[in-house]
């Protein structure tokens, strides 16, 4: 990428979104539009053609669609992409969710439908998504990662499990939902602590990401519900738009979910989550930090540290963005430190430590 700007090609099916959008991006120096294109298969061809430092695919299209133009780009010419999903649809979730796990970085709603008059409104959005595909550390996307799960799939029924005498808390922002399909679906059945999580990202998508984690994974995964009692073995996901906290005490935990304020500029934050479960599980709790742009989780996870509880870091390597990480331990230091596909086996064995209780 230059030094002054990246070069964007952007590819939809709707040539009134193809000019919207690169209105978009050239409205700040740092983009510049090289290219448009109309499908997959044109899209692949004008990669070759002009080399953009960043793609802007959209998931619906003709001929061959983002998610099989992404494995194609992904496979043989691997660069930083952002999809664009239209607003509303289901399988459109299902399939920007697939995407993320295949190596996309971001993604960006449009607000009505595949043709979106009303785009200007996630400007701001769009722009950040690009701002992030800059800082990428390709790396970390081109790390394979465990294969998902097809959309359609059936749950399988989970045990169930007594109230929590423990939690493990983690913060996930850009590149998240791939390192959670690393480290979710590997915890064992016997965890032996609840798992919270907290993944930047709009509701209706926390809802489609704790539906597919609960596919792939041997606990069950939902997203929170206000009030709810926190169980060993179950993960929770805060929903898009609400903080997620822990209230009570160990083994009568529940979780409150309110929309106060933003933090960092986003809802759900994780510092909120962290803060709470040190206060109320002190030794008994584990923070994680994984991918991600800023800083959010930092302060947390030094207060899980200063209450006798262990700090767990996602490593540059296979962070596709490394400044959560990076903050973290500049601000609360790790205890333990390991690749995203590591990290579910370093969770258990911590978990296990504290439950027999040995240090680390």
């Amino acid at each position: 990428m230059s030094d002054s700007y990246s070069t964007v090609l952007i590819v939809d099916d709707s040539g009134f979104m193809r000019t919207l959008i690169a209105e978009m991006v050239e409205s700040t120096s740092e983009f510049r539009v090289v290219g448009t294109a109309s499908n997959g298969i044109e899209a692949i061809e004008a990669i070759r053609s002009l080399d953009p430092d960043i793609v802007t695919l959209d998931i619906e299209m003709p001929q061959l669609d983002g998610l099989q133009a992404l494995e194609t780009i992904m496979r043989e010419m691997p660069r930083p992409v952002v999809m664009l999903s239209a607003a509303g649809s289901e399988r459109g979730n299902e399939m920007t969710l697939r995407a993320l796990e295949r190596g996309a970085i971001e993604f960006v709603r449009k607000p009505s439908g595949p043709i979106s008059i009303d785009l200007l409104t996630v400007r701001q959005e769009l722009l950040s998504a690009l701002a992030a595909a800059r800082a990428v550390n390709m790396k970390g996307v081109q790390t394979p990662t465990s294969a998902g799960v097809p959309i359609g799939a059936e749950t399988v029924p989970k045990k169930s499990s007594g109230e929590a005498s423990r939690v493990v808390v983690i913060a996930a922002s850009t590149g998240g939902p791939r390192a959670l399909a690393e480290i979710v679906p590997h915890f064992p059945e016997q965890l032996g602590a609840a798992v919270l999580v907290v993944q930047h990202m709009p509701r209706e998508f926390t809802r489609t990401l704790a539906h597919r984690l609960d596919l792939m994974s041997p606990l069950p995964v939902a997203e929170a519900s206000d009030g709810e009692v926190v169980l060993e073995n179950h993960v929770y996901l805060a929903p898009g738009g609400f903080h997620m906290t822990l209230t009570g005490e160990p083994g009568s935990a529940t979780i409150a979910l309110d929309t106060s304020p933003t933090v960092w500029g986003v809802r759900p934050a994780a510092d909120p989550l962290f803060e709470s479960a040190a206060e109320i599980f002190g030794r008994d709790s584990i923070g994680v930090i994984l991918t991600g742009m800023g800083r959010d989780g930092a302060e947390g996870l030094r207060r899980i540290r200063a209450a006798g509880g262990l700090a767990v870091l996602q490593d540059r390597d296979s962070s596709i963005i490394y400044g959560m990480p990076q903050a973290a331990l500049e601000i609360a230091g790790a205890d333990r430190v390991a690749p995203a596909r590591e990290l579910a086996r370093v969770i258990r064995d911590l978990c296990r430590s504290r439950k027999r209780g040995v240090g680390v």
